[in-house]
């Protein structure tokens, strides 16, 4: 198994906190083929990316995973705050610090987004032309999410409204001293999840049980990320990404397989979607055995 070296890295006025794993030793020579891996809204880097990290680095792959802006061991004011285009910037900073390492080979750096992370990934790739190899797991476009839902087209235009008003009311504690809550987008105890819609049920027997817990993923999020998220569009000129290729991997039972859908649809070739049958959302953040395998063939097939 990869030991990964602590590294930090500037994000705009941020310096983010990464885990830079070296390919495993015996592994293929891939000449410094190299992958940002970015971790889902309100999680961090020891979870999902950790997980296709290790996977990655035994198929000889130099990977870098980090924790977002305003979240996790990283610097950024106000906490908890998901802002899609910083979380873009802070792929391309990722693709900087490569670029510096001695050991990567900068024509060989590719990215792989994994669900909020996988509409910011695609979206960083249609203009960070050093971005070779674009690829994703259970996507998810935050702006579609906000505007038609986790499930597909759940959201009721009250429930759009209600969150912008949260997002006002956010911005106005900065002058007001007004108190606003944090949005809390999973129960704290596993048990308590059994009577919310089975695709939230499904990231809580992930993040709220011994698979993926960690006490610095806390899955909240302060409400003023909803009016930066509402007109977000991840996957609109996907299209750029061409000719360089994209890979799309979701699960059959995947409450977000349409936002999969929907972004390969709006790419051109070669892009593929791949469907796990009998996987769900969260199983694809650790039952990595099927996706895995399939990032360790595209990218060795456009990166190495």
């Amino acid at each position: 198994m990869s030991t990964p070296e602590k590294v930090t890295f500037l994000s705009r006025e941020s310096r983010l906190a990464g885990l830079l794993f070296p390919p495993v030793s015996g592994a293929p020579d891939r000449h410094g083929a190299a992958i940002v891996i970015a971790h889902p809204w309100t999680s961090i880097k020891e979870q999902s990316p950790a997980n296709y990290a290790r996977v990655l680095s035994a198929a000889g792959f130099i990977c870098l995973t980090y924790d977002a802006a305003y979240q996790g061991e990283s610097e950024g004011e106000p906490r908890n705050l998901e802002d899609p285009y910083h979380r873009v910037e802070d792929i391309k900073s990722a693709v900087t610090f490569l670029v510096g390492r001695p050991e990567v080979n900068s024509d060989k750096i590719g990215a792989l987004g994994i669900c909020a992370s996988g509409g910011y990934v695609p979206f960083a790739a249609q203009t960070d032309i050093r971005i070779k190899a674009v690829a994703t797991a259970a996507a998810v476009c935050v702006g579609t999410m906000a505007r038609r839902g986790f499930d597909q087209d759940t959201a009721t235009a009250e429930m759009f409204q209600a969150q912008l008003q949260g997002a006002a009311a956010d911005r106005n504690s900065d002058v007001t001293g007004k108190k606003v809550d944090i949005v809390h987008l999973l129960p704290e105890k596993f048990e308590d999840a059994t009577g919310l819609p089975p695709s939230f049920q499904d990231l809580a027997s992930y993040y709220r049980t011994p698979r993926g817990f960690h006490p610095r993923a806390t899955n909240t999020s302060i409400p003023r990320s909803w009016d930066i998220m509402a007109n977000f569009d991840a996957f609109a000129f996907n299209s750029m990404i061409s000719p360089r290729p994209l890979l799309m991997i979701t699960g059959s039972k995947a409450a977000t397989k349409w936002h999969s859908e929907l972004g390969v649809n709006k790419a051109k070739i070669p892009a593929e979607l791949v469907v796990i049958e009998g996987l769900t959302h969260g199983d694809l953040y650790d039952k990595v055995e099927e996706s895995g395998a399939k990032c360790v063939e595209f990218f060795s097939k456009y990166l190495a």
